[in-house]
Order: C-alpha cells, then sequence, then structure tokens
C-alpha cells in the first residue's frame, strides 16, 4: 500500500495534510468525502460524473497532472466561482505522481 501526502484547504480555509492512498483507484473527491473534509451532501453530488462541479478544486502547486478531459472542461465552463486552475476533484484520480499535490476547496455554489 502506496499513500501520498497532499495538502486540501477546506471550505473554510484550514489547511489539511493528509495520507492518499494510490492503491485503491480513489479520486480526489472521494478523499475529501472519506476525511470528511466538506459537509455531506456538498461535494460530489453527482457521484463523481463531472456533471455538477461540487468537487471544484483549486490547485495550488506544480504537480503534474493529467489533462483535462472534455467533460470536466465543459463542466467548468458552466460552473460558478471558475479559476484558471480549476479542476474537479471528482476527476483527478490519486497516483503516486501526485505526491505534494496542493488544493484548496472552491466555494460552495449557491
Amino acid at each position: 500500500m502506496t499513500d501520498i501526502k497532499i495538502k486540501i484547504t477546506d471550505r473554510d480555509g484550514v489547511l489539511h495534510e493528509i495520507d492518499a492512498p494510490t492503491d485503491m483507484n480513489m479520486n480526489l473527491m472521494e478523499v475529501v468525502r472519506s476525511y470528511e473534509l466538506a459537509p455531506e451532501g456538498t461535494i460530489g453530488i453527482c457521484g463523481g460524473m463531472a456533471m455538477c462541479a461540487s468537487c471544484q478544486c483549486y490547485v495550488l502547486s506544480d504537480t503534474e497532472l493529467p489533462e483535462m478531459s472534455d467533460d470536466e472542461e465543459a463542466m467548468l465552463s458552466e460552473a460558478f466561482n471558475v479559476k484558471d486552475n480549476s479542476r474537479l476533484g471528482c476527476q483527478l484520480h490519486i497516483s503516486e505522481d501526485m505526491e505534494g499535490l496542493e488544493v484548496a476547496l472552491a466555494p460552495e455554489e449557491l
């Protein structure tokens, strides 16, 4: 079992340094849920299908990430609070390459 260290700033501005497993095929949204870094029902509403943007986050580190899919790009083009460094957590599958990743959860869309 290989874990990587990542940093996630929650919606209250609190920084969490966590261990994320690379051997469970989890995505960033699922890691946020498993560590309960966002209130239940406020993240991953669509179940990780890139259809709601509730798991939008801002990538703060220079970590190399996979290219954005067409579905992710389309969802972000319709989402609120989007920045140049926005990504959908459900589309970022945890891998060893993400060691040191730093993200901040985007504000909840109201």
